[in-house]
């Protein structure tokens, strides 16, 4: 008993320090201020969009004012023919420009990825319409399209035209005139998204398809559109849900006109808010646009296989 007593007991290992949870909280702390304020500005206005779509809104008629319910919905569903013209405005004018934008922006990446002289020149000049904002693009078109000064009187000089037409306000050729004045600055998104993703292309992908016997066409349907099939699917998403929301252009180029020719979704929900102060029946087309957007996001994702082996 004397000797197990004597014998000393082993010393208890050291206890762990645990680990302070500041430094690991400290990220999040550091970007709380600016998710906070993000989350103000784009929660705040989306749920109050959903708020005054269930309400009779309208600051010039207060007494009119209150719950609405589903009345809205079933106005715009039911008995505004205006809202389905519209709609299928949009529809048209986002296939029309997004299938011709990616059509033009795949052919200039591809031009501008050719090993040429004054290259950096060339890719410059094609990407810099892009930089130039919404406003100020409607506004060169404006110019260009002016009935006295723009180029209707240079075509009617060589004998191309009668002089006085205007495009913008014929039925017949607004739409092409408003198109071309979007492809403008449009085409060059494509073309940078096309040409970042162009560049990450193997050459000897190319190399072994040309001692295989592959001629260009060849390489470019097996080896350069599958590889392009992420950045297609992704610049024509974010791009047709910019177009479906166009209201800068259109609005400055024709204001919808003429005879309600050029009226997107978009700046039919702008004038009823803005001009007849109906906010509550156009947060209920903003709703409805939204979700259309989203609907159609999601199957366009899901079709597209988007993320996918390529």
């Amino acid at each position: 008993m004397a000797q197990a007593a004597a014998v000393a007991k082993p010393p208890a290992p050291p206890r762990r320090r645990r680990a302070s949870a500041t430094p690991r909280r400290l990220p999040y702390l550091l970007i709380a201020p600016a998710a906070l304020l993000m989350l103000g500005f784009i929660a705040y206005p989306v749920l109050s969009v959903f708020y005054y779509s269930l309400q009779n809104y309208n600051p010039t008629k207060p007494w009119r004012n209150g719950y609405a319910g589903f009345d809205n919905f079933v106005h715009a569903f039911t008995q505004d023919p205006q809202f389905w013209d519209t709609l299928l405005f949009s529809a048209k004018w986002v296939v029309v420009e997004v299938g011709l934008q990616l059509l033009f922006g795949l052919a200039l990446a591809l031009i501008v990825n050719q090993t040429f002289v004054g290259r950096g020149l060339g890719r410059a000049l094609v990407f810099s319409p892009w930089a130039v904002s919404g406003v100020l693009t409607s506004a060169i078109w404006v110019l260009l399209y002016n009935s006295q000064t723009g180029i209707t009187r240079y075509l009617a000089d060589m004998g191309l035209g009668s002089y006085g037409t205007s495009w913008l306000s014929d039925t017949s050729t607004v739409f092409p005139a408003a198109v071309v004045a979007d492809l403008w600055r449009g085409v060059p998104f494509f073309a940078i998204l096309i040409l970042a993703d162009l560049q990450s292309v193997s050459r000897d992908l190319y190399e072994a398809a040309e001692v295989d016997g592959a001629g260009r066409l060849q390489q470019f349907w097996h080896i350069t559109l599958p590889h392009l099939k992420d950045a297609i699917v992704l610049s024509t998403l974010l791009r047709a849900v910019w177009e479906f929301n166009n209201v800068d252009l259109l609005y400055t180029l024709t204001g919808g006109g003429p005879a309600g020719e050029t009226t997107t979704l978009p700046l039919y929900i702008a004038n009823t808010s803005v001009d007849a102060h109906n906010f509550g029946y156009a947060s209920a087309l903003t709703t409805v646009a939204f979700v259309i957007l989203l609907f159609c996001s999601i199957v366009y994702l899901r079709l597209s296989k988007f993320g996918g082996e390529k």
